[in-house]
């Protein structure tokens, strides 16, 4: 009977660590299933934060310039695969950026043309024309605002900032330039969306809180700087240097 009972005993603690194992088991699994949603909620936070597709949409333009040729030309379809041997890309690849403005192909004929322009266009907001304003007004903003095919996509600089006293009060190509000490009283006046950052990198900075206090929301920065903004204010940056970095790199290796 001793045996017995301590056979019982043993069996009930024994039953006991396994209720508390399992306990333990489901209390970890809800905990790895809290924290799981917890990090997949914060993913897609931060996924809405950046720009999907982003290095589909850097092809989109290469796209609509043989789009837009095809249209001078009098064509009234363009395939895919016309535009992918254009470009040396995969059709597949094509077809699958294109997706991303609603056009839909024709089996045999390809994408009409108008609607494949339009659909490029509406999709980039390329279609809704949009104020710009320069700070920097040097010979890279200079060259920047002399550049026709912005005012193709629908950029239009109003208007120049610069700190120097030689710049301030004339005009580079028909674009008015201001001293950077109006900037705050003048760009709420200009309806500007976007400014376009070509100030030496040391000022860069302070320029881009100027900017970011005006209440514009896009900056386009030149310099090769980076520059800390908030979230909710969208910066692409353009490093020129990397580029010529990359065509260096090329040639040593030729």
């Amino acid at each position: 009977m001793e045996l017995f009972s301590k056979i019982l005993h043993i069996k009930k603690i024994s039953l006991f660590l396994i209720s508390i194992k399992i306990s333990h088991i489901y209390a970890f699994l809800a905990l790895f299933l809290l924290f799981s949603i917890i990090f997949l909620m914060y993913t897609s936070l931060m996924i809405r934060k950046k720009i999907p597709a982003a290095p589909a949409i850097r092809r989109l333009p290469s796209y609509l310039q043989i789009a837009r040729q095809a249209e001078a030309d009098g064509l009234e379809y363009l395939s895919g695969t016309v535009i992918s041997t254009e470009l040396n890309y995969e059709p597949i690849q094509v077809r699958k950026d294109l997706s991303m403005t609603g056009i839909v192909g024709r089996p045999r004929r390809g994408y009409p043309v108008k609607p494949l322009v339009k659909s490029i266009e509406h999709f980039l907001g390329w279609d809704n024309p949009k104020n710009v304003v320069l700070i920097g007004a040097g010979n890279l903003g200079t060259a920047l605002t002399g550049y026709q095919e912005f005012a193709i996509h629908g950029l239009n600089f109003v208007a120049a900032f610069d700190t120097n006293p030689d710049r301030i009060g004339k005009y580079i190509h028909g674009v008015p330039v201001l001293s950077l000490n109006s900037f705050e009283e003048n760009v709420k006046n200009l309806g500007a969306t976007l400014a376009v950052l070509t100030v030496p990198s040391s000022q860069a900075q302070q320029v881009a809180d100027l900017i970011v206090k005006s209440g514009i929301k896009a900056i386009w920065n030149f310099t090769n700087t980076k520059i800390n903004v908030p979230d909710n204010v969208a910066v692409q940056r353009e490093d020129l240097t990397s580029g010529y970095a990359m065509l260096c790199a090329a040639i040593q290796l030729a």
